[in-house]
């Protein structure tokens, strides 16, 4: 594989995810009013179970929805990483992903691109939560963003990655809603992107407590919340890259044509 054709293979494919995204403003504003709600809305409310501060990892009191924002931040990468994988049902079904696949270009560069555009996406959105945050007033450490974006696309690779081997397995567009539920519902909850894990430990909730210390989606969260404050959350970093690979290599063998001919079993006999 030449540089100049991965290079146009990826402007191709993961341009025809940026313009896709470009020509629905909608998504935009759903992927915003998701997290905004949550963090005005049901922060109010959950202050008061909580107090006014929370003590995280950094020594310091900050308010409940600062300690919220990275949370709602990895609800957009997970939102969409899903919406990705949703694409990909659709251009299954539309026999788009058979060309692609058919290019003549390695299968793991066709998967990458894809990945890449979704994943670039994602961090678009995050940016744009951040944006609306400072509007809202959200005191955080503004001067660490810059620091922190390399761990915002990780997380969105991860969870992009996750997307792609979802949708191996879903394959309708009819039953990728309840797919959605449980996946989405049960990573977001079970993770630290609403309470810490040491509240957790606190009220005497083990099970959820040692979910969540499982659960790829809370070391997301925590390498977000530790870089937003000039931190690096190494084991939650590498964590999160592990599972990012993971998760490639699984997409990359489910999208393996051969495996698939294998599995039907030879053409029957005219």
């Amino acid at each position: 594989m030449k540089a100049a054709h991965a290079l146009r293979a990826l402007r191709a494919v993961a341009g025809r995810e940026i313009h896709s995204f470009a020509r629905q403003p909608g998504r935009l504003m759903s992927a915003l009013v998701r997290p905004l709600l949550w963090l005005l809305v049901f922060a109010a409310g959950f202050q008061n179970v909580f107090g006014v501060a929370i003590v995280p990892p950094y020594e310091t009191y900050i308010e409940y929805r600062v300690y919220l924002a990275p949370g709602l931040l990895g609800m957009v990468a997970l939102f969409n990483g899903m919406q990705s994988s949703l694409a990909m049902v659709y251009d299954r079904e539309m026999g788009v992903m058979r060309l692609l696949l058919t290019a003549p270009l390695p299968r793991w560069w066709i998967l990458a691109c894809k990945l890449l555009g979704g994943a670039t996406l994602s961090l678009a959105q995050m940016l744009a939560f951040l944006l609306a945050a400072w509007i809202f007033r959200i005191d955080l450490e503004w001067r660490f963003v810059p620091m922190a974006l390399p761990v915002f696309l990780l997380s969105a690779l991860m969870l992009g990655a996750l997307g792609l081997v979802l949708s191996v397995y879903v394959k309708q567009l009819e039953n990728f809603a309840g797919t959605m539920n449980f996946v989405i519902f049960p990573m977001f909850f079970l993770s630290t992107a609403l309470y810490p894990l040491w509240k957790l430990q606190e009220s005497g909730a083990w099970l959820v407590h040692d979910i969540a210390r499982f659960n790829p989606f809370t070391h997301a969260v925590e390498a977000m919340r530790f870089a937003l404050y000039g931190q690096w959350q190494w084991d939650s970093l590498a964590i999160v890259a592990g599972c990012a690979v993971g998760f490639f290599l699984l997409a990359l063998w489910g999208y393996d044509p051969q495996r698939g001919a294998q599995k039907r079993g030879p053409p029957a006999a005219a």
